[in-house]
Formats: C-alpha cells, sequence, structure tokens
C-alpha cells in the first residue's frame, strides 16, 4: 500500500518540483538581467521536460531502463494523441505554416534518428542493441542545433507560454529553486521505485509501466498547459508544446540519460513503440496538412484519442 501511495505522491512532488524550479530560476534569471527569450529556451523548456529527465535518470542509474525508455516513447505517443487529442476535441486547433514546415518535421526526424542509433543488432549485426554513450552525445548534437535554430528564430513559444516572470526576493527564489530540485529527485525516485514493485507485484513488464503509468504521469504539465490553452483558443502553445517536448524528449533526455548510462534496447519490444511514435507524428502531419487552412479539427481529436485508447488497449495484451 505504502508503494502506491508514494507512487502517486512521486508525481505530485516531481510536478511541483518542476513549477517551482521553473518559478525560482527563472526570477533569479531576470534578476540577472537574462532575457526572456533565453529563459524561455532554457529554464521553462528545461521545466516543461524535468519530470521525464529525472525518471529518465534514476531508472538508468537503479537498472530500470525499460521504465526510462518506455517513460520517454510513451510520453511522446501521449503528447500526440492523448493530449492534443484531448485539447482539439475541445477547440479547433489552428496550425502556424512554419511550424508545419519545419518543427512537425523535425520531431519526425528525431525519431528516424533514435531508431537507427537504437537498432545495432539489426543495422551492424552485433549481439546487443543499445543507446550507448555516443549515441548520447550524438543526440545531445542534435539537441543543440535544434536549440540555435530556435534561438536564431526567436520561436521559444514553443515549448511553453512564458509569461512575464514573476518578481521574487532573491532569497524566496533559492528557496523555489531548491526546494524544486529535491521534490524532483524525491519524486522520480518514488515512481521508479513504485513502478518497479509494480511490474513485480502485477506480474507484469516495466516497459509497460513506462509506456503507459509513468508515461501519463509525466506528460500531466503537457496536458494541463495544452488544455489551458486550448480553452483559451491559444492554438501555437497547445500544439507547440507538444511538439517542443518531443522534440525534447528524444534529443535531450535520451541523449542525457544515454550519456551517463547507455540504455538497453529490445529490438522486438522497443521498435513496436518507436514505430507508434512515427506513426502519431505522421497522423498529426497529415491531420494538419489535408486542410489548406492548416487545422485540426474536433474530429481529429477525437479520433486521436481513439488511436490512443487502441495502443493502450495493445500494450495491456502485450503485457
Amino acid at each position: 500500500m505504502l508503494t502506491f501511495v508514494l507512487f502517486i505522491l512521486g508525481f505530485i512532488f516531481l510536478i511541483k518540483g518542476a513549477d517551482l524550479l521553473v518559478e525560482g530560476a527563472s526570477a533569479i534569471s531576470k534578476k540577472l538581467g537574462v532575457s526572456s527569450l533565453v529563459i524561455g529556451l532554457t529554464v521553462v523548456s528545461f521545466g516543461t521536460s524535468a519530470p521525464e529527465l529525472v525518471v529518465n535518470v534514476i531508472s538508468g542509474l537503479q537498472g530500470a531502463s525499460d521504465i526510462g525508455i518506455g517513460n520517454v516513447l510513451g510520453s511522446n505517443v501521449a503528447n500526440i494523441l492523448l493530449i492534443l487529442g484531448v485539447a482539439a476535441a475541445i477547440n479547433e486547433i489552428h496550425i502556424k505554416k512554419g511550424l508545419l514546415a519545419r518543427e512537425v518535421p523535425f520531431s519526425m526526424l528525431a525519431i528516424l534518428v533514435v531508431a537507427l542509433m537504437a537498432n545495432d543488432s539489426i543495422l551492424s549485426g552485433r549481439g546487443f542493441s543499445e543507446i550507448d554513450r555516443i549515441d548520447g552525445l550524438v543526440l545531445l548534437s542534435f539537441f543543440a542545433i535544434f536549440m540555435y535554430y530556435m534561438a536564431s528564430n526567436k520561436q521559444h513559444e514553443l515549448f511553453a507560454d512564458n509569461p512575464e516572470v514573476k518578481k521574487l526576493p532573491t532569497h524566496v527564489s533559492v528557496i523555489y529553486v531548491l526546494v524544486g530540485i529535491v521534490g524532483l529527485t524525491l519524486g522520480g525516485k518514488w515512481i521508479v521505485d513504485g513502478g518497479m514493485e509494480i511490474a513485480r507485484m502485477l506480474n507484469i513488464s516495466e516497459n509497460l509501466v513506462g509506456l503507459t503509468l509513468v508515461a501519463i504521469g509525466t506528460s500531466l504539465p503537457e496536458l494541463a498547459t495544452s488544455v489551458v490553452a486550448a480553452l483559451k483558443k491559444e492554438s501555437d502553445i497547445a500544439i507547440g508544446n507538444v511538439v517542443g517536448s518531443n522534440i525534447f524528449n528524444l534529443f535531450f533526455i535520451l541523449g542525457v540519460s544515454a550519456t551517463i548510462t547507455p540504455i538497453p534496447f529490445n529490438p522486438e519490444i522497443n521498435n513496436v513503440d518507436v514505430l507508434m511514435v512515427g506513426i502519431a507524428s505522421v497522423l498529426l502531419f497529415m491531420a494538419v496538412s489535408v486542410d489548406k487552412k492548416a487545422v485540426m479539427q474536433k474530429w481529429n481529436g477525437y479520433s486521436f484519442l481513439l488511436f490512443y485508447a487502441a495502443y493502450i488497449g495493445f500494450l495491456v495484451w502485450r503485457g
């Protein structure tokens, strides 16, 4: 019972920790004269991806890599099919042509790069497959290129809404940062420990836990942001938040995680999930490209939710 309680508390600590970290760090950065653009590209962007990053690093260090890889792939599928599905079902999502022409294809490139790096046993005939430290550094290089592109095009709003940074006393900002780090660390550990225990108790794979419970839990900040944006009819934030998060997950989070600890990859199982991320990305591209106005309509949202329900059903069946 305690395991389940800590598992749930882990998500609360994780999400609130990320929120406090972003608020405190943003206030400190603003006080030091850092521009809103830089804050958006660094502090805010990192903060929205911090839950997935912490879970992946801790799972790798504790030898629960299945939870880590499942978390990233599951989060990316959930971001598109679940989060955008809910957002589009609330209100039509109007998409800028620049986003459709550049950022969405870049997210598709990201999953292709990961697929090529992870399938060593298929592509090079090695006896096993993994995303090793060299792969991690390459992924981080792609991430650096993408960040440079974003900075040069001044499109930091892709990652999260960046309202006026709150002015806080320095000591309060520092406390927020420290409490946020503690919350992230404790929350991440409780989630990984709880996920491993749940998998053992229910006799299911850690990969399934990572793809479902952990992935959905760590995607809650993106879900909340996109739903609020949809209600306010802020389409750019709703979809930009998802696309930016997916690119962050694949290039930054997998890159950092693999650089710290190589990530084992099971082609027979994980390739299905990699394929699902690719399919979800193509569905998003098709949903808006067939319409000259680049609009994701409500029926697209409902169909995305049906696809996601079918995917979850498949994961449960696969066990």
